[in-house]
Order: structure tokens, then C-alpha cells, then sequence
């Protein structure tokens, strides 16, 4: 009998626990797809103000498009993430599996050079107040054109034979087809990346302060509307993309049994992904004239 109840205890036990994982993992599915299609909902409807508007037909708002295209990218490419892993990644070919994180890659660094691309043209636009209107064409199709072709070229390094299938002891865990160099690779181009969009909108920040103080002494309104939003891009920016830089050092330079907490890599990616979903809010809502144009947009859907 007392063997009896032990199993029976024993078989309730377990049966919980099995329980308790498979909803918890169907939540997080269910989580990450709902921020997901926020993120594809969001930047539609940014696309969407941005083509129905001609007032919006500027290199600035080109460039917010750009921004918003491909944080859509971002999120597509997620969802396509989202339904290829767990254990369908195993019926995936290593030439798939490349091919599906290379696209989250493609996405993600393009967002990511969009940023930059937007304060350098914020800051050309500063030092220069009345820019040649075809120079400006030139230079706004050079920075789009430069923000894909380099987001295309560092995402296929591994499928090009940047990866670790010839050494399976330099794999990355968090990305097990990737080699640990390149991830050092990756983490060295951002970090860099990252300082440049500090240093561009402080200087853009100290030239609008700068041009304020030649009319008053005090602060002017759009200097401080400015400083506000520098420190909210900057702040999110670090926030959602921090945590994961942490996660890739210590997947170049600890081992999986030190570091367990490199089994957890989705939560990580998913704050990085809700970046993309930050943007439209940041760069499009502050403007009166673009929420006016999204409650336009919202009346003509209801």
C-alpha cells in the first residue's frame, strides 16, 4: 500500500510539473507573437500615414520609413522564427537555419543603422540650415542604400562560410551554427555603432542649445522638446539592446555549464525585438502632425 500511494504522489508530481512547463512555455510563445504583431501593426500603420501624406514626402520621413520598414521586417522575421524552432529546428537544413537567422540579422541591424542614418542626417541638416535640395536626394539615397547593403553583407557572412561547421568546438551556444568569432565580430560592430548614435545627437543636442542661446539666454522650447527625446531614444536603445550584448559576451567567453543563464536566450532577443515595436512611438508620435495623421488613419479603418 505505502508503495502503492509513493507512485501514485510520484506520478501527480510529475504530471505537474510537465503541466506547469508546457503552459508556461505556450505563454511565452503566445507573448512574444502578440508583441510580435504589435510591432507589424505599428509600423504598418507608420507606412501607411507616411505614403497617404505628401507633407510627409521628405528625406526625414523617408527615413522614418525606413526605420519603420524595417522594424516590420523585424517583426515578420520573428514570427517566422517563432514557428520554425523548438523542435522543428531539427528538420531544418543547416543552409535553412542560416538563412532563418540571417534574416532576423538583416532586420535587426538594418533598425538598428536606420538610427544612426537618421542622426547623421539630423546633424548634416543642423550644420548645414539650407541644404542643396539635390545633394540631399543624393546623400538620403546613399544612406538608405549603405543601411541595407551593409546589414545584407554582415548577415551572410555565415552563410558564406563564416560559421562553425567545420569546428564544432568554436560554436556559439546561444546561436549553435555561428562561430564565436563572428559573434565577437557582431558585438564589436554594434558597440561601435552604438557610440556613434550617442555622439551624434549630443552634438546635435548642443547645436540646437547652441543656436538657442544666440536668441536668449534661457533654454528655447524646441531644445528642450529635443534633450527629452535624446534621452528617451538613447535610454530605450540601451535598455532593449544591453541585456543581449551582456548575453553574447558570455557566450564568446563562458561555457554553457558556468553560464546557464545562456539557455534563456529568447526572452533577451524578444527585448531587442520590442525596440522595433519603441521606434514608431519615438520618432512618430512626439510629431503632432504624424499623430494627427495616424487618428486620420484610424477614423478611415473604423
Amino acid at each position: 500500500v505505502r508503495c502503492f500511494i509513493n507512485s501514485v504522489k510520484f506520478f501527480f508530481s510529475n504530471m505537474h510539473k510537465n503541466l506547469c512547463v508546457i503552459w508556461g512555455s505556450k505563454c511565452k510563445t503566445v507573448g512574444l507573437l502578440l508583441i510580435c504583431m504589435l510591432i507589424v501593426l505599428e509600423n504598418v500603420m507608420v507606412l501607411l500615414a507616411l505614403w497617404r501624406n505628401k507633407r510627409f514626402h521628405s528625406r526625414m520621413y523617408f527615413l522614418i520609413g525606413n526605420l519603420a520598414l524595417s522594424d516590420l521586417l523585424a517583426g515578420v522575421a520573428y514570427i517566422v522564427n517563432n514557428f520554425t524552432s523548438g523542435r522543428r529546428t531539427f528538420f531544418l537544413t543547416p543552409v535553412q537555419w542560416l538563412a532563418r537567422e540571417g534574416s532576423m540579422f538583416v532586420a535587426l541591424s538594418a533598425s538598428t543603422f536606420s538610427l544612426l542614418a537618421i542622426g547623421i542626417e539630423r546633424h548634416m541638416t543642423m550644420v548645414r540650415l539650407r541644404p542643396c535640395e539635390t545633394a540631399g536626394r543624393g546623400r538620403l539615397l546613399g544612406l538608405l542604400g549603405a543601411c541595407w547593403l551593409v546589414s545584407v553583407l554582415i548577415s551572410a557572412l555565415p552563410s558564406l562560410g563564416w560559421n562553425c561547421l567545420d569546428s564544432m568546438s568554436s560554436c556559439s551556444t546561444v546561436l549553435p551554427l555561428y562561430a564565436k568569432s563572428y559573434i565577437a565580430f557582431c558585438i564589436s560592430v554594434f558597440s561601435v555603432l552604438l557610440v556613434a548614435i550617442i555622439i551624434l545627437y549630443i552634438r546635435i543636442y548642443r547645436l540646437v542649445t547652441s543656436s538657442g542661446r544666440r536668441v536668449s539666454s534661457r533654454p528655447s522650447e524646441r531644445s528642450l522638446v529635443l534633450l527629452r527625446t535624446v534621452v528617451i531614444v538613447l535610454g530605450v536603445f540601451v535598455m532593449c539592446w544591453t541585456p543581449l550584448f551582456v548575453l553574447l559576451l558570455l557566450d564568446v567567453g563562458c561555457s554553457p555549464q558556468r553560464c546557464q543563464v545562456l539557455y534563456n536566450v529568447e526572452w533577451f532577443i524578444a527585448l531587442a525585438v520590442l525596440n522595433s515595436a519603441l521606434n514608431p512611438l519615438i520618432y512618430t508620435l512626439s510629431s503632432r502632425e504624424m499623430r494627427a495623421a495616424f487618428l486620420r488613419l484610424l477614423c478611415c479603418c473604423c
